[in-house]
């Protein structure tokens, strides 16, 4: 059974989803049942550490896992109310890249090192769009001066190794904006890049999301990207959400304590702060032989017996969700342990 059963006007919604991967050594969950939505022109950030599950989440929604040992086990995936894992693979090509669209971590790995930028920008467009090569190749120009690329007609003709990683970060960005999706995916579309391109990057993301009311799913590990951009955040362990909330409420009242815990291990920049940087102790446990009960309970300081014996489920409000026995009972008393 799906934990939650999200209602209303969404431009896409997630419900149950469970993705794994069949291995030597035996099948991994690597999304285990979870479930999300996002209203139009909203932001949801999903936040983990590797290996949470968050990118697999986003290559489910847009089936590119084909020609792995992934499969998508059980659950739905309804984009504009049509169930994304019922069409045809014909059908999903029309929507891939051009209804929902996606900035890939790495875009030295995901662009062509042969074809020029603005082949690469243009090909979205002939595909989905049936433009004329001369009419695409100007909509990837205009489309490169749309993400601030400086000499965009001269960087349209380079190739991605003549770009530094912030050029290139902004032509993934055009690529995936080319056909004015419904649906933005960033999978830490900020990482390897200093803190300076970074905040262009972040700004940029959120100066076109105005511009063309686009929702977008922002995929990363750094809470500074969730405060920055995101209006819902879903926290992720160990395949499953353990706290869905508004982002404002995760930085100021976080209930979940792995939450807790990723807040509290954020560095202090008081210049009088002499506290030592807290962490949380023990490691992520093996996908192939997750405890029984709470994947969090052997590293959580509030952790019951009832955690150790039994999964909780995600319960709580509409904007705030948590997956935890003790902040559902009575035993629940607030104290600050990290």
């Amino acid at each position: 059974m799906a934990d939650v059963k999200m209602k209303g006007n969404h431009v896409l919604e997630v419900e149950d989803l469970h993705t794994s991967f069949s291995t030597d050594g035996g099948r991994v969950d690597a999304v285990n049942g979870i479930t999300f939505a996002i209203d139009k022109g909203g932001t949801l950030g999903i936040v983990g550490e590797s290996g949470s599950g968050k990118s697999v989440a986003s290559l489910s929604i847009l089936q590119l896992l084909e020609g792995t040992t992934a499969h998508i086990r059980k659950g739905q995936i309804r984009f504009m109310g049509k169930d994304l894992l019922a069409i045809s693979r014909a059908q999903m090509r029309k929507i891939r890249g051009n209804r929902i669209a996606m900035v890939f971590q790495e875009p030295m790995t995901s662009l062509n090192p042969t074809m020029t930028i603005g082949s690469q920008i243009a090909e979205p467009i002939i595909f989905h769009q049936g433009k004329s090569r001369r009419a695409a190749w100007k909509a990837a120009v205009e489309m490169l001066e749309l993400v601030g690329m400086p000499e965009p007609g001269k960087r349209a003709r380079q190739y991605p190794f003549e770009l530094s990683g912030g050029m290139r970060q902004r032509v993934m960005i055009a690529i995936a904006l080319a056909c004015g999706p419904d649906v933005l995916i960033c999978d830490e579309p900020t990482t390897a890049l200093d803190v300076t391109i970074q905040a262009q990057i972040l700004t940029l993301i959120k100066n076109l999301q105005r511009e063309m009311g686009t929702s977008i799913i922002m995929i990363t590990h750094d809470l500074g990207v969730i405060a920055e951009t995101c209006d819902f955040v879903a926290v992720m362990y160990c395949g499953k959400i353990v706290e869905y909330t508004r982002a404002f409420n995760l930085f100021t009242e976080p209930k979940h304590p792995y939450s807790k815990g990723l807040l509290a291990s954020i560095p202090s920049h008081e210049e009088d702060s002499e506290e030592n940087l807290k962490t949380i102790e023990g490691t992520v446990p093996s996908p192939y032989e997750l405890p029984q009960g709470c994947a969090f309970a052997p590293r959580c300081p509030y952790a019951k017996n009832i955690c150790r014996e039994k999964m909780p489920e995600l319960e709580g409000e509409s904007e705030q969700k948590i997956r935890c026995h003790i902040y559902q009972t009575d035993e629940w008393k607030g104290e600050e342990l990290w």
